[in-house]
């Protein structure tokens, strides 16, 4: 499989946003490593078995399960302890494993900033694929300019999944994508900007870069706990009209 090329990236604070609970929170981070690309049509069909039919572009019309399925795939591939078991569909991060996976929201953001405090770390006509391009498919990776960690394309040309769940009271299992797309204008390609989808869900524009770090806790890591979510999810009373019921 062609190299999935890592940078380390060192600790430091990030500051996070959700707008629908009207809440911001500082996380702080410990060093781990993350993909300077997205993941590529090649690299996702070679170790798949599938054909790659633009090899340097994304791999898109991934689902988060899949990109998960795709960490652990590599893992194993490179003789790692895999990140993730599963049963059935619910999936367990084990923290301390130290093989590929999913960024976390903290991480993805912390990584994408680069030391940048607005929504994006330089003009987005030289380091972004968005609509202003006027492209109707992804772009190869590394065509626009990298940030100072030196990562291409965390904004614009796909989004990328994460591993944290957006909003349990209201989506239920959908997961964050991150970064906006190559079909987007500006307002959605910010370092901020938060979507996300069923963990099934597949679209044109959604890909995903890998992570590696492990961390000495559980159920816990780098913004992320699983008490957190079941605290997220507890809403008293009815849910609101137009919310996912939860399962």
């Amino acid at each position: 499989m062609d190299d999935l090329e890592l940078a380390r990236i060192e600790g430091g604070t990030v500051t996070l946003h959700d707008a629908r609970r009207k809440v911001r929170w500082s996380v702080e981070l410990e060093p781990f490593e993350i993909g300077v690309y997205p993941v590529t049509q090649a690299q996702l069909g070679e170790l798949l078995g599938e054909t790659a039919t633009h090899p340097r572009r994304p791999a898109t019309e991934v689902s988060w399960l899949r990109a998960i399925r795709f960490c652990n795939a590599a893992s194993e591939w490179e003789g790692l302890d895999p990140a993730y078991t599963f049963d059935g569909e619910d999936v367990t991060w084990h923290v301390d494993d130290d093989g590929y996976r999913l960024p976390t929201e903290a991480e993805w953001e912390f990584a994408c900033r680069a030391g940048s405090t607005g929504p994006h770390y330089g003009p987005l006509a030289e380091i972004a694929w968005t609509s202003a391009d006027g492209v109707r498919t992804p772009q190869p990776v590394g065509g626009r300019l990298p940030n100072l960690n030196g990562l291409f394309d965390t904004l614009g040309n796909v989004w990328e999944w994460c591993w944290d769940l957006l909003d349990p009271a209201r989506y239920d299992d959908y997961r964050v994508f991150r970064g906006g797309g190559f079909a987007d204008d500006a307002w959605s390609v910010r370092a901020s900007t938060r979507r996300g989808g069923a963990p099934r869900m597949h679209h044109e524009d959604v890909g995903f870069r890998v992570a590696r770090g492990g961390f000495d806790a559980t159920d816990a890591a780098q913004g992320w706990s699983a008490q957190a979510d079941l605290e997220r999810a507890d809403v008293p009373g009815p849910l609101p009209p137009g919310w996912t019921p939860r399962r």
